[in-house]
């Protein structure tokens, strides 16, 4: 399960699925630089999106 405090690089390597979301919803999480050192809340509310949403979707498709 992922959770808003999880780093988003390590969601990537763990969770290959979460990629679908971060380019349905137009978060460049794999080639940002920052995304290293970020939690994914704080990526997705740095860029005014739905956390709740988004991490839904990820753990939907990761129970799939």
């Amino acid at each position: 399960m992922v959770t808003r405090d999880m780093n988003i690089m390590e969601i990537v390597q763990k969770y290959p699925v979460a990629v679908e979301v971060f380019q349905r919803h137009g978060l460049g999480c794999v080639g940002c630089m920052i995304a290293s050192g970020e939690t994914l809340g704080e990526g997705i509310e740095a860029h005014g999106l739905d956390v709740k949403l988004i991490l839904d979707e990820i753990n939907a498709l990761i129970q799939k």
